[in-house]
């Protein structure tokens, strides 16, 4: 899976759980400025993706630094090399 489908199926997670347009959303896209999420809304969306992308637990720490779409397409995209 490449940066491309990582980043469309995360476009697809974070819209319907955010209620925002898939399309709107982008690599450069902040959870807490853009989209307003907060921490628990976080661990929702880090569930969803372990799901999703069958990657096991993500560590706390780890999450905490997931702060933009591309961190967390990044962190995937290197989780499932």
């Amino acid at each position: 899976m490449n940066t491309q489908d990582v980043l469309a199926k995360m476009q697809e997670l974070i819209g319907e759980q955010f209620a925002v347009d898939a399309e709107e959303i982008t690599m450069e896209t902040s959870f807490e400025e853009d989209l307003g999420a907060d921490s628990v809304d976080l661990v929702e969306l880090v569930m969803a993706m372990e799901e999703e992308f069958d990657i096991g637990e993500v560590e706390e720490d780890e999450v905490s630094e997931l702060k933009t779409v591309g961190d967390c397409v990044n962190y995937l995209v290197n989780k499932m090399k």
